[in-house]
């Protein structure tokens, strides 16, 4: 099965098409630029635009910046503070542009789902998180491989530094501060430390751009019952998941 899988970025929205039977790009990832904007009317014209250009009429799955429960935006997309967005379904929305059956999800799950499917996590039983490290800090929860959605786990408040997660660890922190590797290692595995207090999971997978360097900084980590180990499917992740999330939509 073949379904097409969009990522919608902050600067860019991407796809391709995704073979569900692997996990794999059948076709090259195609990219159009973000509008600046961020208008829900322009980002939905900008879906269809890109599903036109795969000749493309079957579901069709999004990985969208913010939180996502059914369809309807919940929260302001992370990387434009716009208004338009909460309270919208984003599913009719994207739908009614593109004439296809369109299912969305937060961009960090759809990366974690992928994982789970594909990646690291793949027949990993119990509790694993999935930690997306970039501009901010998103997390996928899985319990058995079933997605708990929308673990804003890059907005917890760290009173131990006054400030939240995704301010003290995200991975465009290491370059704005000038953190030397093994610094920035010490901050994800201080988090990490807390993420296995709280949820004790048998795995942590670490993925984002970052994780390309993982063998420089994940050394550092101190866990004491919780694997960690770096993202298989990195940038691919968000298209391959959000084409798994529209087909299991279109199994039902």
């Amino acid at each position: 099965m073949q379904i097409l899988g969009i990522d919608i970025g902050g600067s860019g929205i991407k796809g391709a098409l995704v073979d569900l039977d692997n996990g794999r790009l059948t076709t090259e990832r195609l990219r159009i630029e973000t509008p600046p904007s961020f208008h829900i009317d322009e980002v939905s014209h900008t879906v269809a635009e890109l599903v036109r250009a795969f000749d493309y009429n079957g579901p069709v799955g999004v990985g969208f910046p913010a939180a996502v429960a059914a369809g309807e935006v919940l929260t302001p997309p992370t990387a434009h503070h716009v208004a338009g967005w909460v309270d919208q379904s984003v599913n009719e929305r994207f739908s009614d542009a593109t004439g296809c059956p369109v299912r969305v999800l937060n961009d960090a799950d759809a990366a974690g789902l992928a994982e789970i499917r594909f990646g690291a996590g793949k027949d990993v039983a119990g509790v694993v998180i999935t930690i997306t490290l970039g501009t901010g800090v998103g997390a996928g929860l899985f319990m058995d491989g079933q997605l708990v959605p929308n673990l804003e786990i890059g907005k917890i408040f760290l009173s131990s530094h006054d400030e939240v997660v995704e301010q003290y660890m995200a991975g465009r922190v290491k370059k704005e501060q000038g953190l030397r590797w093994y610094e920035y290692g010490e901050r994800l595995n201080e988090f990490c430390l807390h993420v296995e207090h709280v949820f004790s999971p048998q795995l942590i997978i670490i993925g984002g751009g970052i994780s390309s360097k993982h063998e420089k900084f994940l050394p550092v980590s101190s866990l004491k019952r919780t694997r960690i180990v770096p993202a298989k499917l990195r940038n691919e992740a968000g298209i391959i998941g959000a084409a798994a999330w529209a087909a299991g939509k279109a199994a039902e």
